[in-house]
């Protein structure tokens, strides 16, 4: 874990308040919207990079864990997202549909950083990745229209339009670039890939800065969005996190693997929701918002459920 992914939370923070600050400037606050794609772009096309397609089949290898992660990520969640919106967002739909966005596609990167701190399976985790990429990026807009479309109308249109700038654009470059590059492995593996590891969270935070210095004023005079937002999100990780640690025991699952399916069920991957709901949302700010506010919130949860994990593997260590 390099100091990057350490400081993750507070570079994040950082540039949300940057981007506030930089919002008070007229100048920058005009101009600002039209940086906020450009750099998600760049962010998932690093995203599509650095993940290791070519393992898919290892993600089989476990059938236990496969399963229970595949139908925990893909048919509990969004129900679960669903419902809670329906309990606490009903009267705010912005957010609803920004919560749903957020709460439907599992991280596909920081999630393994704390698994490593939890002591967890990470080969293990790294396996589901390519797998939890490619789903959530072929359903998202099945659960948009499902979900989302509950909420308010959502043109195919415009939905299909996002979903190939954003998505389809970087994901193909990504893999052309690893095509171009098959003879030169020792510059994409030792050069080009690490450096978009790292890069990664950069330009996201680029795009957050861009995106809170053109809507921060909005956020300014709605701060209510984050005390709406927080108790939703508190309760997803919770009821995840007991689910995961359930069905683990249930299973007879290692520490190892428990650790990995509980991190894998509650980790989020909001900036593939973020990049579809800046284009296919451009006048709801609260959408966009609400796929901001919420890693500021579930990052220092994934940090405290990491070491809530470790004390428990200490404890059983301490019995034995």
């Amino acid at each position: 874990m390099n100091i990057v992914e350490k400081f993750q939370t507070i570079i994040i923070l950082t540039a949300v308040g940057i981007g506030l600050l930089m919002g008070q400037v007229h100048f920058y606050e005009q101009y600002a919207e039209s940086f906020i794609v450009p750099f998600l772009l760049l962010m998932l096309y690093g995203l599509f990079l650095i993940t290791p397609l070519q393992h898919l089949k290892d993600a089989f290898k476990n059938r236990n864990f496969f399963t229970v992660s595949m139908l925990t990520n893909f048919v509990w969640t969004p129900l679960v997202a669903w419902g809670l919106g329906a309990i606490f967002l009903a009267d705010h739909p912005a957010l609803w549909i920004g919560f749903i966005m957020l709460m439907v596609t599992p991280c596909t990167d920081g999630y393994l950083m704390f698994t490593a701190i939890a002591k967890g399976n990470v080969p293990l985790s790294m396996s589901v990745l390519p797998i939890n990429l490619i789903l959530q990026v072929v359903l998202l807009p099945v659960y948009l229209f499902i979900f989302a479309g509950t909420i308010e109308p959502i043109p195919l249109l415009t939905l299909t339009e996002s979903i190939i700038l954003v998505l389809i654009i970087p994901f193909v470059l990504a893999h052309l670039t690893r095509y171009a590059l098959r003879k030169r492995k020792a510059f994409l593996n030792e050069k080009l890939v690490p450096f978009f590891a790292t890069a990664q969270i950069f330009f996201l935070s680029l795009a957050i800065m861009a995106m809170f210095a053109s809507q921060g004023k909005y956020l300014l005079t709605n701060l209510e969005v984050i005390s709406t937002l927080l108790l939703p999100v508190l309760l997803f990780f919770v009821v995840n996190f007991i689910l995961a640690q359930t069905v683990g025991k249930a299973l007879k699952f290692s520490y190892e693997d428990t650790v990995s399916l509980s991190l894998t069920t509650i980790a989020r991957n909001s900036p593939v929701s973020l990049a579809i709901a800046v284009v296919a949302f451009p006048y709801q700010p609260l959408i966009a918002l609400a796929l901001v506010i919420g890693p500021l919130i579930e990052l220092p949860i994934l940090a405290l459920v990491s070491q809530l994990l470790l004390s428990t593997r200490r404890g059983n260590i301490g019995e034995s």
